[in-house]
């Protein structure tokens, strides 16, 4: 199987260790990772901020860089989601064979936990991790790709994990990318309500497979001097006993 790493805008600036861990991990299990230089942003805030136009060449830009691969793997659920059902919303204004190369490459794309237990087969991947944990399932993830319960079943076969449930988890931690920045304190108000839920629930590590929804939780903790971290779920994943 030739698999391609989508890395992300926010984890390429902010949050490479998450991409290292994905590769670790996959060839842990036996899988080599190709890193196609030429990717950049999915248009994800484009379209949501309604500047379908101006997501056009980079949904191009994209289909390009990922053609030929038989899986393209991603730390997202929000990206993933963009791609596979947004991106020929966008094709569709645009002229040229742009639909048909997204109608190939798109369903292609794979979030980790869906790529793990539905096209690997794989619900231990030999990690060890003895700590308290909570799951924040994020709104993409759950709402638009399904995912299910794949992430939990990851983490429940992960060695000296001890998987606790998160109250309220189904409510947005408030982040929503461009909503952040326009809805300011609205944003604000949900995040706190969510890391009330995230200190009521015990864990030491809160984990996600979205680090935008990890990074809005993570400040907000901070800020009120919390000792709870964040980390994202493939970190979890890829840590063994030899490492931790």
């Amino acid at each position: 199987m030739r698999i391609a790493l989508f890395i992300t805008c926010y984890n390429d600036a902010l949050f490479p260790e998450v991409g290292q861990a994905i590769v670790g991990l996959l060839r842990r299990l036996g899988h080599e990772v190709e890193f196609p230089s030429e990717q950049t942003c999915c248009g994800q805030m484009h379209f949501n901020s309604g500047y379908q136009d101006a997501c056009i060449p980079l949904v191009d830009r994209f289909t390009d860089a990922f053609a030929g691969y038989d899986a393209v793997v991603t730390p997202s659920g929000s990206c993933a989601a963009m791609v596979r059902h947004h991106h020929r919303v966008v094709a569709e204004r645009a002229p040229g064979d742009l639909a048909a190369r997204v109608a190939a490459v798109a369903p292609r794309v794979r979030e980790l936990t869906e790529f793990l237990v539905d096209d690997l087969g794989v619900i231990d991947v030999g990690a060890s991790f003895p700590h308290t944990v909570a799951f924040h399932p994020t709104c993409h993830s759950t709402r638009l790709l399904g995912v299910g319960d794949r992430p939990t079943r990851l983490l429940r076969a992960v060695g000296g994990l001890r998987l606790v449930d998160l109250p309220r988890s189904e409510a947005c931690c408030g982040f929503g990318g461009t909503f952040a920045v326009k809805n300011a304190d609205t944003s604000i108000a949900m995040g706190l309500d969510k890391v009330d839920d995230v200190t009521a629930s015990g864990a030491e590590v809160l984990t996600a497979a979205d680090t935008s929804c990890l990074m809005h939780i993570g400040g907000l903790l901070s800020r009120r001097r919390s000792h709870v971290r964040v980390m994202h779920l493939a970190e979890i994943l890829a840590t063994t006993a030899a490492s931790t």
